[in-house]
């Protein structure tokens, strides 16, 4: 019996590719359903890195009061040269403008120094944070149980792990220091403006409204094309990285026409929700630059009739232009922090919620030692389900004595594998328990019980690494001299000396570079490495030619001398052989025996075997 199947997009199942695509990026509008609790487990992480923040908003503070001050300096080399060429005309000071300058080229020095050193502290925090966010998913996948994989789609998983960390961290670095600038920069423009003169910073907090009227309505009225730009993105994701994983079968079945149709109707979408996500957002600028140049218009007025009257100086009139031409950046820029902001608590609380996920319970406080294992092991009353309403195991028992061969076999969703899944402690039983050499499977600890058994699966898993390596897996420490004799007890060196490369091969991504059967054989060698008391077979034969077959079967014997063994088989062929065979049915074991007793009783394992050999 599997477990609950993995649900993908509105409940419909999912199968762990493809995935990534939609949820590779938080969609412009999601909002965090606890914003404000949200953002303050956020700060908890930034709590360590108090006086970097602390010096990070000093460094902020002064390159925008330098910012700020330098067209004030500007303004006063403009005011000398009018006054020395059209109101005194006694010619211009140049030694009075060449310290301006001076002045000025200090400003910009001190502005860019402290600038530098805040985006440097900056960066250095949100690096920080998000390692420690990373660390602590990291430490918490260890703690997760099973079920958590078997629920969750991979791609779920992985879109927490990369690109929400990444969303978080991108945030802390710029925004954080662009909303201190942008906040001091709008209250050091407001206060200069109303030093220069008061009746213009009016006009122009007058003007600001309309600018903020328009922007705001343009945003909203692009914001729900940019979620569906965003979401047909995420399914154009999908549907390349899922017929590009599946391409055989696409090829096989000629399915390039529909493919290529579905791409293009995505991409159709896309086409037409991004020209007019682009075309709205592109008028912001245009309407912002035409109220801000008849807000210029204004101000210059004003301001002429101010310097004719002597009570403003020409260069003010130049400073408190680029103070408004500037004013409106600042304010936008804080507007899209909020809206960032929004976004940033979303990917956060998901990761939180990832970080609050039920953990496996708790390890024994006092765990037995696994010193002499010798394998014996006994299933009493074994009850369990993966739902507490739909029970898979009713009620077994068993026992195996150390070095017997178990086969375990039985139709598609009878349980085989659930009894391999709760004697590894995947799940824990929900009643009854399991012993080995008497001792409760729960009195050890998860990594001392798995480190008693060797796994070799019918969905082989191999890494993007060498052969020799991938060998290695079972057993880390492993010299170069074990690994090679455990790939000749698999009866696989063979094969590996004829690839390229040999042992120093590398195994790509896929693991396509190399056949089924000779990826069975190198899990089966990564087993013998391990060399554990106990071994677990599920259906490791499967899918593989008569002869890899048998190769195998070599290599299997060879691996389970001398160890209790537990082997789930479909080929019933394969397991005469077997010291005791369980016949599993709707979770029950109807029957138990070795093959010739099994036989010999006509019942519903001889129907199994008998329906294997029909013509």
């Amino acid at each position: 019996m599997s477990p609950p199947p993995m649900m993908g997009p509105k409940g419909k199942p999912g199968n762990g590719a493809g995935v990534a695509g939609p949820m590779a990026r938080m969609m412009p509008g999601v909002k965090a359903k606890n914003f404000k609790q949200t953002v303050s487990r956020l700060f908890k992480y930034m709590g360590p890195y108090k006086v970097a923040l602390l010096m990070t908003v000093i460094f902020a503070v002064l390159s925008t009061v330098f910012d700020i001050f330098a067209p004030l300096v500007l303004g006063e080399a403009t005011t000398l040269i009018f006054n020395g060429v059209v109101r005194d005309k006694t010619g211009v000071d140049f030694v009075a403008i060449g310290y301006i300058i001076m002045k000025l080229l200090a400003v910009y020095f001190a502005c860019t120094f402290f600038t530098f050193f805040q985006s440097y502290l900056t960066a250095g925090i949100s690096q920080k944070i998000s390692y420690k966010i990373r660390y602590d998913i990291a430490k918490k996948i260890d703690r997760l149980p099973v079920s958590m994989f078997e629920s969750t789609t991979h791609g779920e998983i992985l879109s927490r792990i990369t690109n929400d960390v990444d969303t978080v961290a991108q945030t802390l670095n710029q925004g954080i220091s662009q909303s201190i600038t942008s906040v001091i920069t709008i209250s050091g423009i407001i206060a200069v403006m109303f030093s220069i003169n008061v009746w213009m910073s009016l006009v122009t907090l007058i003007i600001l409204p309309v600018v903020l009227i328009f922007v705001r309505l343009i945003v909203k009225a692009s914001s729900k094309f940019y979620r569906a730009q965003q979401k047909t993105l995420g399914q154009i994701n999908g549907h390349v990285e899922e017929m590009y994983s599946g391409h055989n079968v696409v090829k096989a079945f000629n399915g390039e026409e529909s493919s290529v149709k579905t791409f293009t109707e995505y991409s159709d979408i896309l086409c037409k929700t991004a020209w007019k996500s682009q075309a709205l957002s592109g008028l912001m600028m245009p309407m912002v630059n035409f109220i801000g140049n008849v807000g210029y218009v204004v101000i210059c007025i004003m301001g002429g009739a101010f310097v004719l009257a002597g009570t403003l100086e020409v260069g003010n009139i130049q400073s408190f232009i680029h103070y408004m031409r500037h004013f409106t950046r600042p304010i936008s820029e804080v507007s899209n922090i909020a809206n960032v902001f929004q976004s940033t608590a979303a990917a956060a609380e998901r990761v939180f919620e990832f970080l609050d996920s039920e953990e496996e319970c708790e390890e024994t406080k006092t765990p037995a030692s696994t010193e002499n294992i010798k394998g014996f092991v006994t299933f009493e009353h074994v009850r369990f389900g993966y739902l507490k309403d739909k029970i898979v195991i009713k009620d077994f028992s068993c026992e195996v004595q150390s070095g017997m061969q178990v086969a375990i076999v039985g139709p598609t969703g009878s349980g085989k594998t659930t009894l391999v899944k709760l004697l590894m402690r995947y799940y824990d039983v929900n009643d009854g328990s399991i012993k080995i050499d008497g001792v409760d499977i729960r009195d050890f600890t998860r990594d001392d019980l798995r480190s008693q058994f060797a796994m070799v699966l019918q969905d082989t898993w191999l890494f993007n690494d060498t052969v020799m390596e991938n060998i290695r897996y079972g057993k880390p420490d492993a010299t170069d001299e074990e690994v090679i004799a455990a790939a000749k007890t698999a009866c696989v060196d063979r094969f590996i000396h004829q690839l390229a490369g040999g042992y120093n091969m590398v195994i790509n991504e896929e693991a396509n570079n190399i056949s089924q059967g000779q990826k069975q054989l190198i899990t089966i060698a990564r087993a013998v490495l391990a060399n554990p008391p106990m071994l677990i077979l599920d259906e490791a034969t499967s899918s593989v030619d008569t002869r890899t077959e048998s190769l195998i079967q070599t290599a299997m014997k060879n691996l389970m001398k001398d160890r209790t063994s537990f082997v789930i088989a479909h080929r019933l062929s394969t397991i005469r052989d077997a010291d005791m065979i369980l016949v599993v049915n709707d979770g029950d074991v109807v029957e138990r025996g070795n093959h010739s007793e099994l036989m010999a009783k006509n019942g519903f394992y001889a129907e199994l075997y008998n329906s294997q050999f029909k013509k």
